[in-house]
């Protein structure tokens, strides 16, 4: 029986109230080793666009490509699994699709505008069809705009993550992972893991705070890595198993979709280089808002107090050249369109200049106004003076990249430690590191 290579895109299974696609993905994996089948790589969890409002957490989709002799039983399977584990009654609105043989360059065109764009998902069944895709859905289908991406997603640079999965019983549960555990693993892990534990707010950020099965989740570089934090980290709970994603976390991949004003429309990803074209006000709470001005068309941002970033956004000044990435927040009744800020790159700065009262060489004192067009006087030793003069004031921010606490950092968002890395080859291991059922 011949060997044929079967792509296999999943999302929108999950709800607000549980279950999670990553988990569907660890089950299908476990139904699929158990049969013939040949993994091809890393089961990919593919973020797209963050600002979707109807997303779950992290927006993330689920692919695998597999080699097989019977693709038809193992379609059935995955069927099934598929509306097993869907949460449909709480508003999952999952997405399945397969394409057999390797994947076509329009599919990766189609993943690209999924990772900034707001996709309708009447444009995703169109596309399914003209390019023969087999897909199933259930609800809406608008899952099927994530089933398609994740199988079509186009590696530059990647990361992986090791998801550990809680027994059916603890779901719901409190999770109890040792906070200083978490803590040692990001020390004796670091730089090939990231965004584990925040120093400055003494927090875990690797656990997640709803229902769904997923225990915790270890962002990395290698598996290496991966596997040996979860060595290090210690919880009292008896954990069902873990299995190992490629992802485009950590990439920063959704802004680099440049601004202009064709496309600047809401729940839009990217960035916008320019001017700062006004000066930063800071407002009740302390977020704080400033425009940038390029290619003639001025777009106002906003950069909100948690992100830790809203020193740097009030100290800008009118003439700093910087660029700006996040998503366009839709406009209101009483809020025009904006960009909520991810990142502030300061390319230029402007010399702040002042004009200020002139100062008196003999005494190193300010000098005193003596009245309207009068001039100036030293008060201590009477030396006078005609005009003010000009002062530069030093600037306290620098020409650099500044982006968020780790604590407000999105799925996607480019830790420091990753600036200027980038994972282009996958060393997928087929030995079975990276899926692993625990005893029961």
């Amino acid at each position: 029986m011949t060997l044929h290579i079967l792509n296999v895109g999943f999302d929108d299974t999950d709800s607000p109230k549980g279950m999670c696609t990553t988990f569907l993905a660890y089950k299908i994996v476990d139904l699929l080793k158990k049969h013939d089948t040949e993994f091809l790589d890393f089961p990919k969890l593919i973020r797209f666009n963050p600002n979707i409002p109807w997303k779950t957490r992290g927006n993330g989709a689920v692919s695998l490509q597999i080699r097989t002799k019977n693709t038809s039983k193992i379609k059935d399977q995955i069927k099934h699994l598929v509306k097993k584990y869907s949460d449909i009654k709480n508003g999952a609105n999952p997405g399945l699709v397969f394409y057999e043989d390797e994947i076509p360059k329009q599919f990766a065109k189609f993943s690209k505008l999924a990772l900034w764009q707001l996709i309708n998902r009447n444009h995703a069944k169109k596309f399914a069809t003209e390019n023969n895709i087999e897909f199933f859905y259930q609800g809406n289908g608008q899952g099927l705009v994530g089933a398609i991406g994740a199988i079509g997603y186009d590696f530059k640079d990647h990361t992986l993550e090791l998801l550990s999965y809680r027994k059916n019983s603890k779901f719901g549960k409190d999770r109890k992972l040792s906070a200083k555990s978490v803590k040692t693993m990001q020390e004796k892990t670091l730089p090939y893991t990231f965004n584990s534990f925040d120093n400055k707010k003494d927090r875990v950020l690797i656990t997640p705070h709803g229902p769904d099965p997923v225990f915790y989740g270890v962002r990395g570089e290698n598996v290496d890595a991966l596997l040996r934090a979860t060595k290090i980290l210690k919880t009292d709970e008896k954990l069902a198993g873990h299995m190992i994603f490629k992802s485009n976390q950590g990439t920063g991949d959704h802004l680099k979709n440049e601004f202009n004003t064709t496309n600047i429309k809401p729940y839009a990803s990217g960035k916008i280089t320019g001017i700062v074209s006004d000066k930063p006000q800071t407002v009740k709470g302390g977020h704080v808002f400033f425009s940038v001005l390029s290619n003639g068309f001025e777009l106002q941002c906003a950069v909100y107090k948690p992100t830790g970033i809203t020193l740097v956004a009030s100290s800008l000044i009118k003439g700093d050249e910087v660029c700006i990435g996040g998503g366009i927040r839709k406009a209101s009744k009483n809020h025009p369109r904006i960009l909520n800020v991810e990142f502030i790159h300061v390319i230029t700065l402007e010399k702040n200049l002042i004009n200020s009262n002139p100062i008196c060489k003999k005494c190193d004192k300010k000098m005193k106004s003596k009245g309207k067009n009068q001039g100036y006087q030293c008060i201590k030793c009477g030396k006078k003076s005609a005009n003010k003069i000009i002062l530069e004031i030093p600037r306290n921010i620098k020409k650099q990249l500044y982006i968020p606490n780790v604590s407000a950092h999105r799925h996607l968002s480019r830790p420091l430690q990753r600036i200027g890395r980038t994972n282009k080859e996958s060393k997928f291991d087929k030995s079975a590191s990276w899926f692993c059922v625990y005893e029961k």
